[in-house]
């Protein structure tokens, strides 16, 4: 038995690995990223939270150190601006946390991440980085041709084989199959049911059966045996974003690292509280306070702007997102290229022991 669907891909790609660094947005920028090129995986910068002058810059630093493709990822959310009574429902539930701390409840909301616009299109078509990915869908139709005239090699998550579907009729040209365990933002877009996720074992292989396109599993893939079974399964590639979290390249704030160096199997959960979308982070006061679903906050991405006080006094962790998928204990605190590499030869050992031929990328690793 063979590969050639991971073999495929990386040929397009030009991978040396079946292994994606997932954009995780404040806490891995162009450092991360060359580690994990550097082991032969596909590095990824979040744009969402990027200035277009910061976006240059990190992508400026990646290709100064290594000559390896590159992802460049954006958000495709809409905005609907909340109603003066939402926001009114979300200050009241908020209000008594400020008054415990003594702090002054923000009265103004704001959207501090923008979707994918002409702006960013523009820097797009000036870097043109051989992979462009989107969280919530795509963007306008006229957008994503002009994405793709680039050369670029688009991808999208999906969370449901009705998303998948969705997008490969959309014009992704593969699909990140995002399961239930993964960590931050749920890349959900056709709805709104948290409830009806579903776990990345049993969607990876509908999305494969569903799609004709590529198809790279998320989710509570944190080591070689997540990526061996994921690729039998049928996934071309995979995504990991938490197995990188206590890696120095990491910008991973040390309240953070200490809540991933004690964390459990069931110390995540999916909440809305920071956001307005639901995001999977470890558990914390606001949490445990507020929700982890609350229906008072208001929809992404206005909710974070009450929260400001909150977190600017936030002394360790019980204010601020602290992202992390359900195989969060699997993290180690190692060099993102030592775990990459790890990672790749640990799967590579488990599909020669299930018999599975994978030569080419074994010659890659020599």
């Amino acid at each position: 038995m063979s590969l050639p669907r991971s073999e495929n891909l990386m040929r397009r790609l030009g991978m040396a690995a079946p292994l994606l660094l997932s954009p995780m947005a404040g806490v891995a920028d162009a450092a991360l990223a060359i580690a994990v090129a550097r082991a032969g995986g596909l590095g990824a910068i979040a744009a969402a939270t990027l200035s277009i002058e910061q976006l240059h810059e990190q992508t400026r630093r990646f290709r100064d150190a290594v000559d390896a493709p590159l992802n460049l990822n954006f958000f495709a959310h809409t905005v609907s601006p909340p109603s003066p009574a939402d926001i009114e429902r979300w200050r009241a539930a908020l209000a008594p946390l400020h008054e415990q701390l003594g702090l002054s409840l923000p009265t103004q909301v704001a959207a501090g991440r923008q979707p994918f616009d002409e702006e960013a299109l523009a820097a797009v078509e000036a870097l043109r980085p051989q992979v462009v990915s989107f969280h919530f869908g795509l963007p306008d139709a006229s957008l994503l041709e002009r994405v793709k005239a680039t050369g670029a090699f688009v991808l999208s998550s999906g969370t449901t084989v009705a998303e998948a579907s969705w997008l490969q009729a959309r014009g992704a040209d593969a699909i990140i199959a995002q399961g239930w365990e993964a960590g931050g933002h749920r890349g959900m877009f056709l709805d709104t049911d948290v409830g009806a996720q579903v776990g990345t074992l049993s969607l990876l292989p509908q999305i494969v059966d569903a799609v004709e396109v590529p198809v790279i599993a998320a989710g509570g893939i944190a080591d070689g045996r997540g990526l061996a079974a994921a690729l039998m399964l049928g996934a071309s590639a995979v995504q990991v974003g938490t197995a990188f979290l206590r890696s120095p390249e990491a910008r991973t704030s040390p309240a953070h690292r200490a809540a991933l160096a004690t964390s459990t199997d069931d110390a995540t959960r999916v909440t809305n509280v920071f956001t307005g979308r639901p995001a999977r982070g470890l558990l914390n006061r606001l949490m445990r306070e507020l929700g982890p679903m609350s229906s008072e906050a208001i929809a992404f991405p206005y909710a974070g702007s009450l929260l400001a006080a909150l977190r600017e006094h936030d002394p360790g962790g019980d204010f601020v997102p602290l992202w992390a998928g359900q195989s969060a204990p699997l993290a180690k605190a190692m060099g993102a290229e030592e775990i990459t590499r790890g990672m790749i030869d640990e799967a590579l050992d488990v599909l020669r022991d299930t018999g599975v031929s994978s030569a080419s990328w074994a010659a890659k690793r020599s």
